[in-house]
């Protein structure tokens, strides 16, 4: 079955907005963890909006499943974070400083050279490494050459189209996919994936070994429980 990775950042944000610990993140992730979550995804920034430095050194002593750390590898603190913590994953995700969320995956060709090298520097310390690109299978093959061991297929244009037509919607992450296992590389998705469109997804992508999901399903939760809500979407996975 396809893992689910849980993203607390959304968690980290409402505790922010008051300060104090509450909610508690530590507590929703090793509960996210108890529910069901085989995974537990940050994404801290440089301005600790919402997942601060000090937070991913609390999560990494105490989470038992996969801890994975996105962020942008051209901060160095990032770099720094991500090899003090040695987590199961880290995703690289080419951010801009101030951006509100991810938009897009790495040009893996136009950024080879740079890609190669700190994924080489990930891979010396013992994490696995996936990149963030979009559906194309040009990039895919670039990400191959980086030597990184996972793509991490960028999902928003599916999640964007697939009320129109979701068959169309998924078609170029159907031929990304194809083009990763043939190459031997594991795949992993994320972004605006919800409990509308990830079965669908999850059915029609093969091999994909993990989706990273936060806004949706912490949203989700308001209404249905944090609990349910993680089996409501390990569901859809199963």
């Amino acid at each position: 079955m396809t893992k689910l990775s849980v993203n607390i950042n959304k968690i980290a944000t409402l505790r922010n907005s008051r300060g104090g610990n509450n909610p508690d993140l530590v507590k929703v992730a090793l509960d996210c963890e108890r529910f069901g979550a085989q995974g537990i995804t940050v994404h801290p920034r440089p301005d600790e909006r919402h997942i601060r430095y000090q937070d991913v050194f609390d999560l990494k002593a105490v989470i038992a499943t996969e801890f994975n750390i996105e962020g942008n590898c051209r901060e160095q603190k990032f770099v720094d974070l991500v090899l003090a913590n040695k987590p199961a994953q880290v995703t690289l995700v080419p951010d801009a400083e101030g951006q509100l969320t991810s938009n897009h995956g790495w040009d893996t060709l136009k950024h080879a050279d740079y890609l190669k090298e700190m994924v080489a520097v990930f891979k010396n310390a013992g994490i696995r490494v996936s990149i963030f690109v979009d559906p194309v299978v040009a990039l895919v093959e670039g990400a191959l050459a980086t030597g990184t061991d996972r793509i991490e297929l960028y999902t928003e244009a599916y999640a964007s189209h697939f009320h129109q037509n979701k068959a169309q919607a998924i078609a170029p992450y159907v031929q990304a996919a194809l083009k990763a296992n043939e190459l031997g590389l594991g795949i992993n998705a994320g972004h605006d994936l919800d409990l509308h469109n990830l079965k669908y997804f999850a059915q029609n992508i093969p091999n994909l070994l993990e989706v990273s999901i936060g806004h949706a399903l912490i949203s989700d939760a308001l209404y249905y429980g944090l609990e349910n809500t993680v089996q409501l979407y390990l569901n859809q996975l199963s």
